[in-house]
């Protein structure tokens, strides 16, 4: 079977820890061949830091698999990338660059069948001409077929539950500006299809939840659900989706109520990720829905000051990998 890839992430973070970590761990915790795009010295240099007794095979993907049982394969691309934990360096932002575009072209090359990402620091990349708002954003780039970009969607995942914000990076304040009957009715779109397609669903069940408390009462706390949510619903419907909604974001995480469904759409971040964050706080897995390729990565940040310690929870990373895996897993 074709390896995984993942890419490096930012360098001064726990990314490289913990997967480092997890692949010491390869046999016992049953994982799957995966290859390391990113800077092989910096790699060796922090499993040395981290006390770890292993060897960095530079090689292609397509021998990933052969050398996988004694050795981390590794892509590397040439640049200059110190182990300094916990300090972003300018000078490594465009290997972490390159780690992303490269891992992305193997995918779409057929190299490798999915791509997991170490985090990211943006405020690091922005100094090597880095101009997307944010990791997923740079996916979507790198994905466009004939200059258009497909429309990314993150998904939260934990288990059966799966949750998606409508709205994502942006103050409260601006979200009901942003909420539209075309970008319901697009990102429903993409949910349906990869819960087909992805998760092997075959008639999924979305529940939407409201923007207002009570999702709006009838129209006595605010409008957005009559005039926007329910006619975007209603468009849903007739093309097929099941959408169930507007349903109170107060009850909808309730676990009897959100078990119905397949997964939720959510009007805002915080609407989406708390419930996550509050029943897996470090298993939460992030995937894009929407990509011509599978995508996950772990529910978490950098963590500056967790990094070269061997103390960052590698429960998150272990699950993106897992996901990855059994979403494009060949048929027995």
């Amino acid at each position: 079977m074709k390896p995984l890839a993942i890419s490096m992430g930012e360098p001064a973070g726990i990314g490289p820890d913990i997967f480092l970590s997890l692949f010491a761990q390869r046999q016992a915790l049953g994982l799957p061949a995966f290859v390391v795009f990113g800077h092989a010295g910096f790699l060796a240099a922090r499993a040395k830091r981290l006390g770890l007794d292993i060897d960095i095979a530079v090689t292609r993907p397509v021998d990933a698999g052969a050398v996988f049982s004694r050795a981390l394969p590794v892509v590397d691309l040439a640049g200059t990338v110190p182990d300094r934990p916990g300090q972003p360096e300018p000078e490594a932002a465009r290997v972490v660059i390159a780690a992303i575009e490269e891992a992305v072209a193997s995918v779409q090359a057929g190299e490798c069948r999915a791509l997991v990402t170490a985090p990211i620091h943006k405020g690091a990349l922005y100094h090597a001409g880095f101009t997307h708002p944010g990791h997923t954003e740079f996916l979507a780039a790198l994905c466009a077929t004939g200059g258009v970009e497909p429309l990314p969607v993150m998904m939260l995942a934990h288990e059966e539950l799966r949750t998606v914000p409508l709205t994502i990076h942006v103050p409260i304040r601006d979200v009901p500006g942003l909420i539209s009957e075309k970008l319901i009715i697009e990102t429903l779109r993409v949910m349906a299809r990869d819960l087909k397609s992805r998760f092997g669903i075959a008639a999924p069940r979305i529940a939407v939840a409201g923007l207002n408390p009570h999702a709006g009462e009838g129209g006595a706390i605010g409008r957005e659900e009559i005039e926007i949510i329910i006619p975007a619903l209603e468009t849903a419907r007739a093309e097929g989706i099941v959408a169930v909604g507007p349903l109170p974001g107060d009850t909808l995480f309730f676990p009897r109520h959100w078990r119905q469904y397949d997964a939720v759409l959510a009007m805002y971040h915080d609407q989406a990720l708390i419930p996550i964050k509050t029943v897996a706080f470090d298993a939460g897995v992030n995937v894009t829905l929407g990509l011509p390729i599978v995508r996950t990565s772990p529910d978490h940040g950098t963590a500056f000051d967790l990094a070269g310690t061997g103390k960052a929870s590698t429960s998150s990373f272990l699950a993106a990998i897992a996901m990855a895996d059994k979403m494009t897993a060949e048929p027995l």
